[in-house]
């Protein structure tokens, strides 16, 4: 069985019975993950986080789980300044892989349309979890020129196509829907959708606003993936 568990704006914590991953930790105001690490003292856990802006990276981090076996992948342009001895951490750019993470876990590391980069996790039992970080079509249509509507999403979908070249189903994906961008709010995770066939998927960086990010039948093909709103700090769901 695999658990998401929604902390806060783009952070998750995946917990399996091998291992606890955690995405782009920002905060957790529902104390969740203390939580999830208090009730599974066994399992290891992996730290992610995809780029150095705050509301993505909380250097927090490095003082959580502390009695457990803890590994931290972080994107190269983070950089950490001090850290407790004997603390684990891998620095990633875009095409790196890292092998035999705690619990079995595998990363490859795609590209981001704005800082650092994205993740492609595959667990131990061959289960895929993509976390974007803040890779998406970046734009806003209502007041974006048309040449930099048709940047943004060429530079998108280059990315896509090359994940999609290497993974063209992934179980569960974590992608930004910010109603911020105005009347194409949801356009990035149409084109993704689109084009990697998605078991699970879990809308990020709703800055709040999760009403319209919710509405997946505006812009999640029909009959082809489950949609699951955690709009609350603390909300999980068993997969």
């Amino acid at each position: 069985m695999t658990k998401v568990t929604y902390l806060d704006h783009s952070g998750f914590a995946v917990t399996t019975p091998q291992v606890i991953i955690v995405f782009d930790y920002f905060r957790d105001p529902s104390h969740a993950l203390e939580k999830l690490l208090d009730h599974n003292k066994e399992l290891p856990v992996v730290f992610f986080a995809s780029h150095r802006h705050p509301d993505h990276f909380n250097p927090v981090i490095f003082n959580l789980a502390q009695n457990h076996e803890r590994v931290y992948v972080l994107s190269n342009d983070i950089v950490v300044q001090q850290l407790h001895k004997g603390v684990s951490v891998a620095a990633m750019s875009k095409g790196d892989v890292l092998e035999n993470l705690p619990g079995g876990v595998r990363v490859k590391a795609f590209g981001s349309t704005d800082e650092g980069i994205s993740f492609l996790v595959t667990l131990s039992d061959g289960t895929t979890v993509f976390h974007a970080g803040d890779l998406n079509d970046w734009h806003w249509k209502d007041t974006s020129t048309e040449r930099e509507v048709q940047k943004a999403e060429n530079d998108f979908k280059v990315i896509v196509n090359r994940i999609k070249s290497e993974f063209p189903e992934i179980n569960i994906v974590m992608f930004p829907v910010d109603p911020r961008q105005g009347s194409d709010f949801a356009r990035g995770a149409t084109i993704f959708l689109d084009e990697i066939a998605t078991g699970d998927f879990f809308p990020m960086h709703f800055q709040g606003e999760h009403s319209e990010a919710c509405d997946f039948a505006s812009y999640v093909p029909e009959g082809k993936t489950s949609c699951h709103c955690l709009a609350t700090p603390g909300e999980s769901i068993s997969l």
